[in-house]
């Protein structure tokens, strides 16, 4: 397979958006992740595209036309408290718009073959964001968004959305439990914010089967991790077969992060993110794009995207590819996995 570079969404109009002081989703989570991929393992493996403002169009195909509006008055608002958690600054509704088009943008440039595989880094997060309200940090749904992107603009029948974030999507789950056009695949700390992503939680209607929830105990680590994605999401991704795959990257599942209790290591996102490219390749050859979520700690942070990042770029550490090999071969059950069998073997018979 010819070598390509990877593709990054990177852009300063993501460091405007200050939800306030001391808040853990500030700024300086992007300033550390834009300082690392310039250092020379990962420099060179990817090729830099600008964000373009989504339109308030694109943005109602999954949020509501007065919720859109709503954003739109925030800006040039110093402080807006959206809910307790989540709030806006003067340029925040700009750095918003220009993340659902940063992932608009790479994943146009995935599908024309000039990429195999992307990161948008960008800010705010997505995942939590609902239909018609903000939670979690997040204001629009980013990959979500993406994901109608996929379908409506790019040919997709079927999109695979995989969540490895610390905390379940529920934004994102519910933008397509009635739809069985999107493949939702979630790990999460549980039980924690915000509380949804049980494992009966699996869609309704003709959506019913096509959300797939693993809840984890903290203190789950690259084993447990491994043998999840081995077990549960490699059989349904092949038998799903999607057009594309988009990643909630999510990095606050590393050891160190201040709000979660995982144990990833580096090592474990290079496995993560081989797994997903290597489904990609066979499936949908290059139409990968990771969207940057959540990940507190900024060593675990920048060092977690460098890794995905060079294992795009097919550049990974010999150190890193050892443990990647090793852990194909992980088959550590854990509660919430056998649970998570248990449920969706009525909907996938590649489960046995």
């Amino acid at each position: 397979m010819q070598e390509m570079p990877a593709v990054v969404i990177r852009d300063e109009i993501f460091l405007e958006h200050d939800p306030g002081f001391g808040h853990p989703e500030s700024p300086q989570r992007l300033r550390a992740i834009y300082k690392r991929i310039e250092e020379p393992d990962v420099k060179g493996l990817y090729k830099v595209l600008k964000p373009r403002m989504a339109s308030k169009e694109e943005l109602c195909w999954n949020h509501s036309a007065s919720y859109v509006e709503r954003i739109a008055r925030t800006a040039g608002v110093s402080h807006y408290q959206l809910d307790p958690d989540t709030a806006t600054s003067e340029r925040s509704w700009e750095a918003a718009c220009h993340a659902v088009g940063g992932v608009f943008e790479a994943l146009d440039f995935i599908f024309s073959g000039k990429a195999l595989g992307g990161f948008a880094l960008i800010r705010p997060p997505g995942h939590h964001a609902e239909r018609d309200h903000a939670m979690g940090f997040c204001l629009f749904n980013n990959v979500a968004l993406g994901a109608y992107y996929c379908l409506k603009r790019l040919g997709c029948k079927r999109v695979m959305i995989v969540d490895w974030d610390l905390h379940h999507g529920n934004g994102t789950q519910h933008s397509f439990y009635e739809d069985d056009s999107v493949l939702y695949f979630s790990t999460h700390q549980y039980p924690y914010y915000p509380g949804t992503g049980g494992v009966t939680e699996c869609g309704k209607g003709r959506g019913e089967g096509f959300t797939v929830n693993c809840p984890m105990s903290a203190g789950a680590g690259d084993e447990e991790f491994a043998a999840v994605y081995n077990r549960l999401l490699s059989p349904i991704a092949r038998q799903f077969s999607p057009d594309a795959i988009l990643c909630s990257a999510g990095f606050d599942i590393y050891r160190d992060d201040p709000l979660g209790g995982m144990r990833v290591s580096i090592a474990g996102f290079s496995f993560l993110g081989s797994l997903l490219l290597e489904l990609s390749n066979e499936l949908c050859p290059g139409r990968l794009l990771f969207c940057l979520e959540g990940g507190y700690d900024l060593t675990g942070l920048s060092e977690g995207v460098a890794a995905v990042l060079r294992v795009i770029g097919r550049k990974e550490q010999e150190s890193e590819k050892g443990v990647v090999e090793n852990l194909k071969n992980s088959d550590v059950s854990t509660k919430g996995l056998e649970d998570a069998l248990d449920v969706q073997r009525k909907y996938w018979s590649s489960l046995g």
